[in-house]
C-alpha cells in the first residue's frame, strides 16, 4: 500500500493480477495458482485501479486471519448501496444500480440491527437440531434423485447437483414441484450481480430476473395468504401480517434470498467436490471405505474449491485490522477462496484430504453474516457423497478439464460428465 497515488494511476502487477483474476474467463476459471502469488507477495492490497464510486479506495485481502478478521470486525458492515460499487459501470450505471438495490433491502447486505431482525425470522428453520431432523427425508429425496439418473453417462450438474437441492429448499419454502425448473437460469442470472466486475448488459439481465422472480412470489405469498400451508413461507407472511417486523418488500427479498442460496451454493459443493474427489482417486477410495470421514470430507470438499470464493465488506469507521489501517469507507474484498488454500493455516493446502481436521474455512463465511444454511448443506453433502459411493462401485470422470461458469463470486460447473457403473 501507499501513501499516495499519482494522477494518472500506473498499473502494476498486482493490479494486473487481480484484474485478470476477477474479469477475465481464464483468471476466473483458474483462481488458485494467481490467490497463491498474491497471498505470498500482496497479501493486503490496495488497488490502483478503483471501483468507480469508491473514494475511500478498494483493498484486498488473502491470508485467513486478515480475511476472518475482516469478517468478525463489528465496525464492517455490508452496506447495501456502497455495496454495489462495481467495475465495468459507468457512473450513471452505478447510481441506477444503487437505486435498484435501496428499494429490495435483503438480508444477505443488511447490517444490525435489520440483519438481526430479518435473519431472526429464519434462523429456527436452519439450525442444526432442526436440519438433522431432516436427515432422513433428505436421503430419500436423494434415493429418487439418483434412481431417476440410473447409470451410464450423466451429467451430474443436471441430473443430480441441482436437482436434489432444489428439491429440499423448495419444499422447505413451499415452492411447487413443478415451478422450480425455471429458477436454475434466472437465479444464476441474477447471481451476476454479485461480480466485483460485472458488464452493463450482464447487471440488466441481472435486475430483469430478479424482477421476474419477485412477480413469481408475489402471486406465491398471494397464494399462501389465501390457503396457508407448513412452510417456511407461510410462517414469513405470518410475521409480516403480525406488525412490523417484515415489509412486503423485505418478504419477498427474504423469500427469494432463501430459495436461491438454498440450492445455487449447495449445487456447486456436489458439481465442485465431486470433481475434486474424481481427480484424487485415492482420497474417493478412502472415503469410500470409511464412511465414517463423511463430516470431514464434506468439510474439506468445501474448503478445497468454494463454492463461495469472494465476500465485501464496508469499514465503518477508520479501522485498525491485521496490522493494517483502512480508512472509514473502504471496500474491503474479502478472497476466501483465497483464504482456504493459506498455508499459514492449512498445512499443505493445495492437497485434498478427507480427513483433515485443521479447523474450519471460510467458505461459510464467519462472524454474524456467517452461512445460514451452513448446516443444510454440510447435511446435504453428506447425503450425496455418501449415497453415491454405496450406489456406484465406479464413477468415472469423462471431460479432464469440464467448464467452469464465468464468475468468480461464485463458483460452479456448468456441466460435469460422468460414466456411472
Amino acid at each position: 500500500m501507499t501513501a499516495t497515488e499519482p494522477s494518472t494511476p500506473t498499473i502494476g502487477p498486482a493490479d494486473a493480477l487481480l484484474m485478470e483474476l476477477l474479469a477475465t474467463p481464464e483468471g476466473r476459471a483458474d483462481p488458485y495458482p494467481r490467490y497463491a502469488k498474491l497471498r505470498e507477495h500482496w497479501p493486503v492490497h490496495r488497488l490502483v485501479l478503483d471501483m468507480p464510486g469508491n473514494a475511500t479506495g478498494t483493498w484486498v485481502l488473502t491470508r485467513f486471519d486478515d480475511c476472518q478478521a475482516v469478517l468478525r470486525h463489528p465496525r464492517v458492515g455490508k452496506d447495501f448501496a456502497s455495496m454495489q460499487r462495481r467495475w465495468g459501470l459507468s457512473g450513471e450505471e452505478l447510481e441506477a444500480q444503487q437505486r435498484f438495490s435501496r428499494e429490495r433491502p435483503s438480508m444477505l447486505f443488511a447490517d444490525p440491527p435489520d440483519h438481526t431482525r430479518l435473519r431472526g425470522l429464519v434462523s429456527k428453520a436452519f439450525t442444526p437440531r432442526t436440519v438433522e431432523a431432516l436427515r432422513p427425508h433428505i436421503v430419500r429425496l436423494a434415493d429418487e434423485v439418483m434412481d431417476a439418473m440410473g447409470t451410464g453417462e450423466v451429467d451430474v450438474m443436471g441430473a443430480l447437483a441441482f436437482p436434489l437441492p432444489v428439491s429440499v429448499i423448495g419444499e422447505m419454502l413451499g415452492v411447487p414441484r413443478a415451478d422450480r425448473h425455471r429458477f436454475q437460469h434466472l437465479v444464476r442470472a441474477s447471481a451476476a450481480a454479485l461480480e466485483p466486475f460485472v458488464s452493463a448488459d450482464a447487471l440488466a439481465g441481472a435486475n430483469q430476473a430478479t424482477l421476474e422472480m419477485e412477480g413469481y412470489f408475489a402471486d406465491l405469498v398471494a397464494q399462501r395468504r389465501r390457503h396457508p400451508e407448513d412452510d417456511l413461507l407461510s410462517q414469513l407472511i405470518a410475521a409480516e401480517d403480525g406488525g412490523d417486523q417484515l415489509s412486503t418488500q423485505e418478504l419477498l427479498s427474504t423469500a427469494i434470498l432463501l430459495f436461491a442460496a438454498g440450492f445455487e451454493t449447495t449445487t456447486n459443493l456436489i458439481g465442485n467436490g465431486l470433481l475434486a474427489l474424481l481427480r484424487h482417486p485415492g482420497e474417493l477410495q478412502r472415503l469410500r471405505h470409511d464412511p465414517a470421514l463423511l463430516p470431514a470430507a464434506v468439510d474439506e470438499l468445501l474448503r478445497y474449491d468454494s463454492p463461495v470464493q469472494v465476500n465485501g465488506r464496508i469499514a465503518g469507521d477508520d479501522l485498525h485490522v491485521g496490522g493494517h489501517d483502512f480508512p472509514a469507507g473502504a471496500t474491503l474484498l474479502v478472497l476466501q477462496g483465497a483464504a482456504n488454500r493459506d498455508p499459514a493455516r492449512f498445512p499443505d493446502p493445495d492437497r485434498l484430504d478427507v480427513g483433515r481436521s485443521d479447523g474450519s474455512s471460510l467458505s461459510f463465511g464467519t462472524g454474524i453474516h456467517f452461512c445460514l444454511g451452513a448446516a443444510l448443506a454440510r447435511v446435504e453433502g453428506q447425503v450425496v457423497f455418501g449415497r453415491l459411493l454405496e450406489r456406484y462401485a465406479t464413477i468415472e470422470l469423462l471431460d479432464d478439464a469440464p467448464t467452469y461458469r464465468d464468475s468468480i463470486t461464485l463458483r460452479g460447473l456448468a456441466a460435469l460428465p460422468v460414466r456411472l457403473g
